[in-house]
This record gives C-alpha cells, structure tokens and sequence, in this order.
C-alpha cells in the first residue's frame, strides 16, 4: 500500500507557535508509522500565502506582502526541521508550480458549477470566510471575537448545493472516513442543514492584487481557501505533467490532519471541488483540538503564544515531540512548559531514559552479545489498533507495560549480584528484546532516540548508553 499524508498548511501573517507543532508531530507521526509499517509514504506540509490577513499584516508592519510571506514561511520550514518533520514536500502557495496548478483546477471544474453573481455577505477576515447570522455569538466571530465586515461586491460562486447528496453518503457510508467519530457526526450535522452555494472569488482590488487571480478574469481572485485546498495535489505536481496521478489516486491511502476549526473546508468544500473537477477524493480527514494554556485558547491579545523553539531550545524535539503526542489528540489539551517539564522529568528522563541506561549497563558487565534481528519485532499489545485509530496517547501508554514488567524484573532478580550466571543471561536477553521492541515501535514519535537505542543493541557487544534524556537542573 501507499499512503500519503498531509497536514493543513498554515497563514503565515504570524510566526508559527506550538498549535502548529502538535499538527505537524501528529502528521510526522502517522507518515513514520506507516513507513515502518512498510508503506511507501510520502508526507507533505507547507505555508498558505494568499490571506488577505496577510496583507493587513503586511501593511501593519510597514514591510511588503512578499518580504512578510517570505520570512514567516521560512520560520515554519525552520520548524519542521527543528522537530525532525521527515517531510518530502513543503509547497508554498506563492510558487509558481502551485499557481499554475490552481489555474488548472480552476479550468478542471465542471462549467455549470461555476457561475457569477452579486452578493452580500458577513465576512469574516480572521476565518477568511463569510459567516451566516447563525454562526455568530453576540454578533461576533466565535472563534476571532470580531464583528464581521458587511462585503457586497460580484464575485464567481460555486454549486456546493448540487453536491450535498452525494457528500452525505460518502461521509455517512464510510468513503471518507472522518476521525474523531463525533467530528463525523457535527460534518453530518452540517450537511443535512442545507449546503448553499458558496463565493470562491474576491475582487482583486480589494486582495490588493494579492493572491492567484480567476484564469480569464483578471478582476477576480481565487479565494484563499480554494486556492489553499489545492495545495494536497500542486505540491505533488498537479498542473504539470502527469507525476501527480502516482500519488493522488484511488489506490494511494490519502490522509490529511487538520485542526477542528477547518473541517468544513477539508470536509465538505474540498470533496465537492474534487468531484466537480473528476478527481479522487482523500480517504481519512483527523481532526485534532486545540492547545490551551490554563484553560485558555493560545491568543495573541491574551499574551499566552509559546513559542515552539523556546521549547525546543531547552528540552529537546524529541521531549517536544513526545509531550505534545502524549495529550488527548481529538479534545483540546492544556499545554506548557510546566507540562513539557513534568512529562521529561517523569516519564524520559526518570523513564525510558532511565532504563535504556540501566539494562545496558547491566549488559556491559555480562558481556552480553548484541541483537541481530532478520526482521521488525511485533509491536507492543494493542499499539497497532490504537495507531489505526490515530490515539497517539493511548499508543505511548502501550510501551509502559513492557517497560515496567523490565523495571520489575530488574529489581526481582538483582541481576548484578550474578551478572556472570546464565540465568541472569537469559533474563537480560528477555529484557533486551522487550527494550528493541519499545525502541523500535517509538520511532513514530522520538526518531532519534528510537534511533540510539537501537544502535546501541545492535552492536557486536552491548555497552552502556550515556543518557537520552540528561535530568534537568531543578527551578
């Protein structure tokens, strides 16, 4: 099997905060799973560039649209590096490759799905979409607390409405599958309330000539989430050539992770324009919460952003990576560098950290021989049903078993008391293997430490690791 995931692609009218490091951990996740599993895979990431928030912010920090793009892109590709993201593609939406891709969509889209009118709408700049009066709480944007802007102008409006049975039976039945099931649900939920046609243009002079404009009419701009959607298939090569149909097909396994706020576009929207455009449509949609700090949504006006490097910096990716995989991945989860803190100390450095160091120290004595397996080892009780389920946390919590029957078996037998006896041999071999199992199947979520311990046992002669996960100084 092939599969290909993607995670969504952030605004970047701001640099990236820890919100987009669960997302991308999460994807990463899911891609090295599936190569382990041995899985062809490719995973995809990027920056979407084309908001009108980018250009208020843009001019509100006296720089160009471009240069602005231009840096915040660069942090969130710096990002992904920092977190060890094994991406094979970062796609830009201002790229060239991508800008002609979506003038190919655009030309793909059935003629009578498209049509032009007048309207008048709530438009929310924060959400990048126009908002109903039943979304509003108070009057205002329930996720942005603003008051929409009122926008009339004629824009190009595609026929979601045409396409709301059909939706609902590959939702309903399964074709796309959508994870968690209560997302499912609210999806259904919003469908059978009545799909309405929806605006997928705005007038270029109001983008300020910023964005991709609607191929044969240079008076309109492809709206930002139409453009953006399209990015799953540009950055395969979609718009050039044909390479793009060896990943995007109805054989590849296609899995975007999103954030709960953008369902309806990855949802709904996107498997409408794929079908309009006669194309394959993605097989699973995650969908993760969001990250609070005490209680809170992560806002800029409530001064509560963390930076993902000033958490990197200080305790690790790896750290990083497995603190924010070891939160509920669907419900919204309290994160900071308390947290983060608690999770190294407790169940790193104390923890797997602890034992890797021990029981191959304990191997050095014995002069016990390394692994030289002939093939993966079977993943720890229930880790491959959670992993399918995308329950990262309940997949870290199946290593503890193994590593506390370890832990036990240590402090029972005493080893070092006969560490020349076969009987503490054997022991130590049992050990060993469940250590290459732990630190096998830990890859998906700390890759480099996986990575050490492995090396470590599959050495001639077992010797003892120096510590993953040096204890921190205390304050």
């Amino acid at each position: 099997m092939q599969a290909y995931i993607t995670s969504s692609i952030p605004y970047v009218n701001a640099p990236p905060h820890i919100g987009h490091a669960l997302e991308l951990v999460q994807a990463d996740a899911i891609a090295r799973y599936q190569r382990l599993a041995g899985n062809a895979t490719i995973l995809q990431t990027g920056t979407d560039e084309n908001a009108f928030k980018n250009v208020l912010a843009a001019r509100a920090q006296g720089v160009s649209v471009q240069a602005l793009v231009d840096r915040n892109s660069q942090r969130f590709h710096e990002l992904t590096q920092a977190l060890a993201i094994a991406a094979d593609t970062f796609i830009r939406t201002t790229e060239s490759r991508h800008r002609h891709g979506v003038a190919a969509f655009w030309r793909r889209l059935r003629s009578e799905d498209i049509f032009k009118q007048q309207y008048t709408g709530l438009y929310c700049t924060g959400c990048e979409d126009f908002l109903l009066e039943r979304d509003l709480v108070q009057g205002t944007c329930p996720e942005h607390l603003a008051e929409p802007e009122t926008v009339a102008e004629e824009n190009y409006f595609f026929r979601l409405s045409s396409y709301q049975a059909v939706l609902e039976e590959a939702i309903r039945g399964g074709r796309i599958k959508i994870v968690p099931e209560t997302r499912k649900n609210e999806v259904l939920s919003f469908i059978r309330s009545g799909l309405q046609d929806i605006s997928v243009s705005r007038d270029t002079s109001r983008m300020a000539g910023w964005g991709i404009p609607v191929p044969g009419d240079s008076s309109q701009t492809i709206y930002v989430w139409i453009d953006a959607l399209i990015n799953y298939i540009t950055g395969q090569g979609f718009g050039s050539g044909e390479a793009w149909r060896r990943v995007w097909n109805t054989e590849t396994k296609k899995i975007h992770v999103i954030g709960k706020n953008v369902w309806k576009f990855h949802a709904v929207y996107w498997p409408a324009l794929l079908l309009s455009a006669g194309l394959p449509l993605p097989d699973e949609i995650v969908v993760h919460g969001f990250l609070t700090v005490e209680g809170a949504k992560i806002s800029k006006s409530l001064a509560n952003v963390i930076d993902p490097f000033a958490c990197i910096e200080p305790f690790g990716a790896e750290a990083v990576r497995y603190s924010l995989l070891t939160l509920s991945p669907f419900a919204d989860g309290d994160y900071s560098q308390r947290y983060l803190r608690q999770r190294y100390q407790a169940d790193l450095a104390n923890g797997i950290g602890n034992l890797a160091t021990r029981l191959t120290a304990l191997c050095q004595k014995a002069r016990l021989n390394g692994l030289q397996p002939a093939a993966a080892p079977e993943p720890p009780l229930d880790f491959a049903r959670h992993m399918g389920g995308h329950r990262f946390d309940r997949a870290l919590r199946a290593f503890w078993t193994p590593a506390t029957a370890v832990n036990q078996g240590i402090e029972r037998e005493r080893p070092w008391e006969q560490i020349q006896s076969a009987q503490t041999a054997q022991s130590l071999r049992e050990w060993v293997h469940s250590l290459w199992v732990i630190a096998y199947w830990m890859q998906p979520f700390m890759p480099t430490t996986g990575a050490k311990i492995l090396h470590g046992l599959h050495q001639p002669h077992i010797t003892r690791l120096p510590p993953l996960f040096p204890r921190l100084e205390t304050g």
